[in-house]
């Protein structure tokens, strides 16, 4: 891989295949996506959302309103399954495994999704590759 990071949803898409097949490539421990740092709706800043991937899970934390969000995107994608919700009372959210098993290019279009479904990305959002 050359580039790691693209803002035009089909670029994106592209982008984290490639990055998807790197790391089964190299079976590497894990793969981090994660979209350009941004100020929520209120205007205040917010932590940078990611997403990791190794080997067939997803791995991401959402609040009540992105986990909404998250159980609607994965019936969209009926060969992926929540596999584990975790709520630690220290944390703000929950943390969230998701059993995908597919090719490269629909695991993409299924990260880029969380980005602008879940975590309300606008459609030019920028994402980084910024682990593999």
């Amino acid at each position: 891989m050359s580039r790691f990071d693209a803002d035009d949803p089909t670029e994106r898409r592209k982008l984290f295949a490639d990055a998807i097949a790197a790391h089964r490539e190299r079976a590497s421990a894990f793969l981090t996506l994660e979209a350009d740092h941004d100020a929520d709706v209120d205007g205040e800043d917010s932590p940078a959302p990611w997403v990791q991937f190794a080997e067939s899970t997803f791995n991401l934390d959402v609040d009540d309103a992105e986990l909404e969000r998250l159980n609607d995107l994965v019936d969209d994608f009926p060969e992926f399954r929540i596999e584990q919700l975790e709520s630690p009372e220290e944390a703000e959210g929950t943390n969230v495994r998701i059993t995908a098993r597919s090719d490269a290019n629909r695991l993409a279009a299924f990260a880029d999704r969380v980005f602008v479904d879940v975590y309300d990305r606008a459609e030019g959002y920028r994402a980084w590759v910024t682990a593999i």
